[in-house]
């Protein structure tokens, strides 16, 4: 576990590494302490209230990816970083996804989980600060609930794509970090509850974290068809992470950007 800035730097560091091949191809389960809410490389953080994350004690970072508002807490969060030219990575983003989706899958379903990838795009028509009220493209869904959602980044020459999966908890919880009317609240919390689920409900048990990331390595290392073996941070990276939490990730300018 760590703070929002510095979970984000450390993915920006290891996607650097990587795409100077100063680091192999790199899978990486991590928690978050504090509960941080982030928001997607282009989203208005007029989004977030962000008085009442710093009430409860609620770290707000912007991630590197794109798409919409998460909170943070309660769950396993992967990421995996590829060279753009490594053969895992062929095709556009869609062509990524869906491989690393089936390697999830797979890992979800060895821990007796129901689960499916989304087919098409979200409803081009549904318009909504939560990540989770919606699935995307071969983002994973259980029992028509989204389970695990994800985003992908793109640059200097590497991929990297994390996401999350909510192992328990209220996921109602976020619409008291976002700008909604109070009369408002209720229902959207409501609305995402119908629509988003976790490991927990999806199995009628709940999971340790180090027994999915087992199961979820596990399902990628076969679809991936590589051998995984376990390691942890370079000086480099930390060195690099150190300075990305610095000049970017606790940057207010960072933060405020669209």
């Amino acid at each position: 576990e760590a703070d929002g800035p510095t979970n984000m730097a450390v993915d920006d560091a290891i996607l650097e590494a990587v795409g100077a091949e100063d680091s192999p191809p790199t899978l990486r389960f991590y928690g978050w302490s504090p509960p941080c809410l982030t928001l997607g490389r282009s989203q208005p953080q007029a989004e977030a209230d962000l008085e009442a994350c710093r009430a409860a004690g609620v770290d707000v970072v912007r991630r590197p990816s794109g798409g919409q508002a998460i909170l943070h807490t309660d769950e396993l969060t992967y990421s995996v970083a590829l060279r753009q030219t490594d053969p895992r990575a062929e095709g556009g983003v869609l062509e990524v996804y869906r491989l690393l989706s089936d390697g999830l899958l797979l890992g979800l379903n060895r821990l007796g989980v129901g689960a499916a990838a989304a087919a098409g795009k979200a409803d081009a028509g549904v318009k909504t600060p939560i990540c989770f009220e919606t699935p995307s493209a071969y983002e994973i869904v259980a029992d028509g609930h989204k389970l695990v959602g994800s985003a992908q980044w793109r640059a200097r020459g590497a991929v990297l794509q994390h996401g999350t999966l909510p192992l328990h908890g209220d996921l109602g919880r976020i619409v008291n970090y976002l700008r909604f009317p109070e009369e408002e609240r209720e229902e959207q919390a409501r609305r995402l509850l119908s629509r988003a689920t976790t490991l927990e409900a999806a199995l009628g048990c709940r999971m340790p974290f180090d027994r999915v990331a087992e199961a979820l390595a596990g399902g990628l290392a076969q679809v991936l068809n590589i051998t995984l073996a376990p390691g942890s941070l370079s000086a480099g990276e930390r060195a690099r992470a150190a300075e990305l939490r610095r000049t970017r990730y606790t940057d207010p300018e960072w933060t405020a950007r669209r």
